[in-house]
C-alpha cells in the first residue's frame, strides 16, 4: 500500500450526490479522499474509513478506479460482519426486557464485555469482573455504567459534566424546545429522559440519540437510539433507523435541536456536510410557506475551529460558553484541567436568547447583545467583544485588530506573535515562507519526498530490501501496511 501520509496533503473529497459506488467497511460507506502524489499535476483519490485514522483501528483503504477481486470482495464482506454487534438492536430491547424483570440480586454486568447480562450466561463471564445489584437509576444513566471510548485517533468518547449538561437542557428546553436530536451527546439523552420520567408535565420531552457507539442498544428502544455514523451520515440498521430518524423530524411538530458534539480530531468538512444534511431533511419536513431554512443547531468544537465551521454554517455564531467534560484530562474544571476550557458553542440560534450564568462569571454585553466571560472586554475599535480564549485581548493599532495580550507586534514579521518566536516561522514551518501555511507549501511533497528517500536507503542498508509503503521509481506501490494520514476522527 501507499504509505499517503509521506505523499502531501489529503483532501476529503464531497460529491453533491450519494455516492451508490463508494465501497464499504464496518464503519459504513468509505469517505473518498484525494492526495497530491510528488511528479504528478492530478491528485490521486482512494476511499478510506470515515471513523477511523489510524490504520490499527480499521486498515480500509482502496483507489478510486482500483479494481477489486471477488476473492478480496468476499473478504471484505466477512469482514464487516465480523464486525457486528452480537445482537441485533431489537434483540438487545428483548434482553433488556428480560434483564429488569430480573431481581435486584440477579442483575450484573460485565466490565469487561460490556453487557448486561442475563443469569444463563453468568458462567461464561465467572472469570471476568462482574458488577452486581445494578439498580434502575444505573440502567438510566448508562454513560456512568459504560466504560468510555477513549481512544483518540478513533473513538475518544469524552462525556459532558454534569455542568454542561444541565446548562444546555435548561437554556433549550426554556426557549421552547421539546424534541432533541441527540448527535454524539448521551449524556444529554439520558438526562433528558430521566428528567423527563420524574416530571411526568402534560409537554414532555423527547430525544433520539445517534451514536455510534452501539452498547447504548442495550439500554435503548428502537425509537429512543440509533447506531450511526456522523462522519458519513450513514445508519447501521438501514431503512429501519432512517425511519426513526425521519419520524422523530416530522411527529407532532414540536420544536426541535439538534445538539452535536463531534470527535474533536473530526474533518470539519465531513460534519458539516453531514449536519447540512440532516438540516435539509428537516426543512423538507416543514410546512410550506413558513420561510424556514435551517434547522435550529448547537455544535460543540474548540473555538479554534471557528473559521472552518463558519465556512460550513455563515449563519453561525460562537458563544462565550466554555463546555467541559467528566473524563478529558484537560477540558474540565478542578486542578488536574486547564484553567480555560477551548470548546465553545457554534449556533444560529439569537446568541441574545442563549443567557450564560452569571455566577460563573458571565455577563451580557448590551453592544454586542449576547453574553460574554468575564474577561471579555469590548473594544471600541473592533466595536466587538473580540476575546476567542476566555481571556483579555488587546488591540493592536498596527496590526487593525484585537490579539492575545501574551503577543506583541513584530515588525520584522509585521504582525504580532509570541515574543520568543522565531521570525520566519510563523507562516510555513516547512519552508519560512510568510505567504502561506504548511498545507499549501510547494515545497512539503520534495521535503517529504526526500526524507522518504532517506528512510528507504536506511532500511535498504539493513536488510537490502525496498522499504515497505513507498513508490519505486515507476510509480508502482511496493507491497507493505498502508497508513493514512490525519483525515478523520479524533474525539468523544
Amino acid at each position: 500500500m501507499v504509505n499517503t501520509e509521506d505523499l502531501g496533503d489529503i483532501e476529503a473529497v464531497i460529491q453533491d450526490e450519494e455516492d451508490i459506488k463508494a465501497p464499504q467497511c464496518p464503519h459504513g460507506p468509505a469517505v473518498l479522499f484525494e492526495v497530491q502524489c510528488e511528479g504528478e499535476k492530478k491528485g490521486r483519490r482512494f476511499y478510506a474509513c470515515s471513523a477511523c485514522r489510524d490504520r490499527k483501528d480499521c486498515n480500509f483503504f482502496q483507489w478510486e478506479n482500483e479494481k477489486v477481486s471477488e476473492a478480496r470482495l468476499l473478504a471484505r464482506e466477512q469482514q464487516n460482519r465480523s464486525k457486528l454487534p452480537p445482537f441485533t438492536h431489537e434483540q438487545y430491547c428483548t434482553r433488556f426486557r428480560e434483564f429488569a424483570s430480573l431481581p435486584l440480586d440477579q442483575k450484573r454486568f460485565c466490565v469487561e464485555c460490556q453487557i448486561l447480562l442475563l443469569p444463563v450466561e453468568w458462567e461464561g463471564h465467572a472469570s471476568h469482573r462482574v458488577l452486581s445489584d445494578i439498580t434502575v437509576s444505573q440502567l438510566r444513566r448508562p454513560s456512568l455504567l459504560l466504560s468510555p471510548l477513549e481512544n483518540k485517533k478513533s473513538n475518544a468518547q469524552y462525556l459532558f459534566a454534569e455542568r454542561s449538561c444541565r446548562f444546555l437542557l435548561k437554556v433549550l428546553s426554556g426557549l421552547g424546545f421539546r424534541k432533541f436530536l441527540c448527535v454524539g451527546t448521551p449524556r444529554l439523552h439520558e438526562l433528558i429522559k430521566v428528567q423527563s420520567s420524574e416530571n411526568k408535565s402534560s409537554d414532555p420531552m423527547k430525544s433520539l440519540l445517534l451514536d455510534i457507539d452501539f452498547r447504548y442498544s442495550q439500554f435503548y428502544g428502537q425509537d429512543e437510539f440509533c447506531h450511526y455514523n456522523m462522519f458519513n451520515h450513514h445508519f447501521f440498521n438501514g431503512e429501519e433507523a432512517s425511519r426513526v430518524f425521519l419520524d422523530f423530524l416530522t411527529e407532532d411538530r414540536s420544536k426541535v435541536v439538534m445538539v452535536a458534539d463531534p470527535p474533536f480530531g473530526g474533518l470539519v468538512k465531513l460534519l458539516g456536510h453531514t449536519f447540512s444534511k440532516i438540516s435539509e431533511t428537516w426543512r423538507k419536513q416543514q410546512e410550506p410557506g413558513l420561510g424556514v431554512s435551517e434547522m435550529p443547531m448547537v455544535w460543540i468544537f474548540p473555538y479554534f475551529f471557528e473559521l472552518r465551521i463558519l465556512e460550513c454554517f455563515p449563519s453561525f455564531a460562537m458563544l462565550d460558553y466554555q463546555v467541559d467534560y467528566d473524563n478529558h484530562p484537560l477540558y474540565k474544571h478542578g486542578k488536574s484541567g486547564r484553567k480555560q476550557s477551548p470548546v465553545r458553542l457554534f449556533t444560529n440560534l439569537c446568541p441574545k436568547d442563549i443567557v450564560l450564568p452569571k455566577e460563573e462569571g458571565y455577563r451580557f454585553c448590551a453592544i454586542c447583545e449576547r453574553y460574554v466571560s468575564a474577561e471579555n472586554k469590548h473594544c471600541s475599535v473592533c466595536n466587538a467583544c473580540t476575546s476567542k480564549n476566555g481571556t483579555e485581548w488587546k488591540h493592536c493599532s498596527q496590526c487593525d485588530k484585537c490579539v492575545k495580550s501574551s503577543w506583541s507586534h513584530c515588525s520584522s514579521c509585521g504582525y504580532c506573535v509570541l515574543p520568543n518566536h522565531q521570525c520566519g516561522q510563523t507562516g510555513c514551518f516547512n519552508c519560512g515562507d510568510r505567504g502561506h501555511k504548511l498545507r499549501a507549501c510547494p515545497k512539503k511533497g520534495k521535503k517529504n519526498l526526500q526524507q522518504q528517500q532517506q528512510k528507504k536507503k536506511k532500511k535498504k542498508s539493513k536488510s537490502g530490501k525496498a522499504a515497505p509503503g513507498t513508490l519505486n521509481k515507476s510509480g508502482n506501490k511496493t507491497t507493505g501496511k498502508h497508513k493514512r494520514g490525519k483525515h478523520s476522527r479524533g474525539k468523544k
